[in-house]
């Protein structure tokens, strides 16, 4: 059957030609662009799948920019420390030469004062020229700020803690078990009762934390006396001495100058002397009352129990805050957790009174960084750093009264030429303990905070990336396949709808 108004075979040439058209240019795109997907009708849910990876590259390429950002900044910060670490160690020696009072003139002290007063305007210079693009390190511009701060509370450190956008966050301690001084009753009676032994001695070593010292009392010798003559040695022993002379006990407190567990009065009585009296001995505190006495005798002087030495241990409060059990010494209680990294230090009475202590509040400061893709508190990591200038940097002294290092400068209480030389040197040793301490945290967080998010992150990186490449990318071996294929197709096509168009010619044949 031969037509010619309508050539059937030619309109499915074309159409079989268009497609081959059609799938050999998409080959030679996807060969050119190196995609499989360019556009959205190439494959819908691929190409929802692959931005949302994209998305999710270009967010993890700016948190390694954003942790490498803050490696820089502690690289700053620990660089302004390691100097005033080095200056502080300088420091210390001109207060242990300057201590040498008898072998040092008065114009070799006021020579090394004068060379502490240039390193404490040192450190306060270094402290308020630390910066990264302007924005200063170490002057106190990253501390945290804290308000309503307890009665209960002598003294903090915020290291770190994430705030929720215009949120403040209350710091509230739970103390479950309080901490105690360790402590002994020495019952001597008013005066010592050698049983007339003109020349009996009472010996007994007094130890302590920080040391030991062996002590003889005479025959009529006060507790006054015995209690004076121990608190001469309690910067050496860690050991304080209060007489009791009220009713029938008279005696002798002993009591160590800290609280905790590391803290510990022992006595050992080296020569009771015939000492005589009622119920003379050694006694433990009250369990629940420091400031009461156990009316059970643990030892009579001449018992060989106190010949070898009786002791008591102090205790570490226990606490929780803000619902974490805290680690604790003495009366300094401390929590390290992703989300609030703090350190307390209650008064006396706060950590012997069992109960909750609201703290204080913080409401802001801090450095922030910005170390995960998604944008919320989980994903961000802050520090604290404080203000390190001479004036923020110091210790408590045995009274309670807080000294700074700014006090060791010419014309105050510790300078060196005829300030307080023993507190100078624990001022200064407590300042390199604080920058030290700030140093390690420093390095903690750039070695294991820092350090891990960006390897971490790379590895996310190249994770996501092979999981859009495989949905986006185009393969090329087979890619090439099919070019080969349509452009077969595409030649065949064009040659059947040439045959198919000069098949109705063969109509003319029947006009004759």
């Amino acid at each position: 059957m031969s037509r010619i108004n309508t050539n059937v075979q030619s309109l499915i040439a074309q159409r079989v030609l268009s497609q081959n058209n059609q799938a050999l240019s998409q080959s030679l795109e996807r060969l050119s662009t190196g995609l499989r997907i360019s556009r959205g009708k190439d494959d819908p849910a691929g190409l929802i799948a692959s931005e949302n990876l994209r998305a999710e590259k270009a967010a993890l390429n700016a948190a390694i920019g954003n942790a490498e950002r803050a490696d820089q900044v502690m690289n700053i910060a620990e660089g302004g420390l390691q100097e005033i670490s080095s200056l502080l160690t300088e420091l210390q020696g001109l207060v242990t030469a300057t201590a040498n009072k008898a072998g040092i003139s008065l114009a070799e002290k006021e020579a090394n004062q004068l060379q502490i007063d240039s390193i404490l305007q040192t450190i306060d210079r270094i402290a308020s020229a630390t910066s990264f693009q302007g924005i200063k390190l170490l002057n106190g511009n990253f501390a945290y700020q804290a308000t309503a701060v307890s009665a209960g509370v002598v003294d903090f450190q915020i290291n770190g803690a994430k705030l929720q956008p215009n949120q403040n966050l209350n710091v509230t301690a739970i103390v479950t078990t309080s901490a105690q001084q360790a402590g002994l009753y020495l019952s001597t009676g008013a005066t010592l009762n050698l049983n007339g032994g003109e020349n009996a001695a009472f010996t007994i070593e007094v130890s302590g934390a920080l040391g030991s010292r062996q002590l003889s009392f005479a025959s009529g010798t006060t507790t006054a006396e015995i209690a004076a003559t121990i608190n001469t040695f309690t910067d050496v022993t860690g050991v304080r001495a209060t007489a009791i002379a009220s009713g029938g006990s008279n005696g002798i407190a002993l009591a160590s100058t800290e609280f905790g567990s590391d803290q510990f009065v022992s006595v050992k009585v080296v020569d009771a002397a015939d000492i005589q009296g009622a119920n003379v001995g050694i006694y433990n505190k009250g369990a629940q009352a420091f400031d009461t006495i156990d009316t059970n005798l643990v030892a009579a002087f001449s018992d060989n129990t106190a010949k070898n030495g009786v002791r008591d241990k102090g205790q570490d409060v226990v606490a929780t805050i803000n619902g974490i059990a805290a680690t604790s010494k003495g009366k300094t209680v401390r929590i390290n957790t992703d989300f609030l990294n703090v350190s307390l230090t209650l008064s006396t009475d706060a950590s012997q009174t069992r109960g909750t202590k609201n703290a204080f509040t913080i409401t802001g400061g801090g450095a922030d960084f910005q170390l995960a893709g998604d944008v919320n508190i989980g994903s961000k990591v802050a520090i604290g750093l404080g203000d390190v200038a001479a004036r923020k940097l110091g210790a408590t002294d045995k009274d309670g009264t807080l000294k700074f290092l700014s006090d060791l400068a010419s014309g105050k209480s510790l300078n060196v030429v005829d300030g307080n030389i023993t507190d100078a040197q624990k001022v200064v040793s407590q300042a390199i303990t604080q920058i030290t301490s700030l140093r390690g945290r420093l390095g903690a967080f750039q070695k294991n905070t820092v350090g891990a998010t960006i390897r971490s992150l790379g590895i996310s990186l190249e994770n996501t990336s092979a999981a859009e490449s495989v949905i986006r990318d185009a393969d090329f071996a087979k890619e090439t396949a099919a070019l080969t294929r349509n452009q077969i197709l595409s030649q065949a096509s064009t040659n059947i709808l040439t045959l198919a168009n000069s098949q109705p010619q063969s109509a003319l044949a029947l006009l004759g």
